[in-house]
């Protein structure tokens, strides 16, 4: 079981990886404090939802699965639409400033996915729920902070242009998310 359950949180953490490697591209000023908010948000989130799913999956299971798609595209073509912009409309020079807002943004929008995964968390018989979502959490966060490096060490390398790149990566996951729930 525990095997099963790591594959399952790198295979959720995936999302969360390529956003924070977009981060850490675009996102030249990135502290230590900010690069370790960026893992731990999306950890807590990436935990947090299949914790929630198994909770409430019997009351809004049906629900959520026929939104969750939406809400990611939404939410990731919005902070990927804002990044374009700001490539677009400031000098060369000045880096995209990623707000706590815009990352707490981004921990939901590549969490919802994972509401359903809680849901199917019952099928794999008698689990210790907490310990489960524990490790979803702790994978994600380790693998986002890696992600943040290596986006960062990449994008001082090649430039501002990055930004732009990365608000096209950000909405090609949510139009990602968005086709594998509709053509599944």
């Amino acid at each position: 079981m525990t095997w099963e359950l790591l594959l399952l949180s790198a295979g959720l953490s995936a999302d969360a990886f390529a956003v924070a490697v977009s981060d850490g591209l675009c996102c030249h000023d990135l502290k230590k404090r900010n690069i370790l908010t960026i893992s731990v948000c999306f950890g807590i989130f990436q935990g947090l939802m299949p914790l929630l799913g198994y909770w409430l999956g019997s009351l809004f299971g049906a629900l959520m699965e026929k939104t969750d798609h939406w809400i990611a595209l939404i939410l990731l073509t919005y902070i990927g639409l804002n990044m374009i912009q700001e490539s677009l409309t400031h000098e060369e020079e000045k880096a995209f400033t990623l707000s706590t807002g815009m990352t707490l943004l981004q921990g939901i929008a590549v969490s919802v996915d994972a509401f359903a995964v809680g849901i199917t968390l019952t099928a794999f018989g008698k689990i210790n729920i907490i310990p489960a979502v524990s490790l979803i959490a702790m994978v994600t966060g380790i693998l986002s902070l890696i992600g943040v490096y290596f986006g960062k060490r990449i994008g001082q390398k090649m430039g501002s242009w990055v930004r732009f790149a990365g608000g096209i990566i950000l909405i090609g996951i949510g139009v990602r998310i968005f086709i594998s729930h509709v053509f599944p």
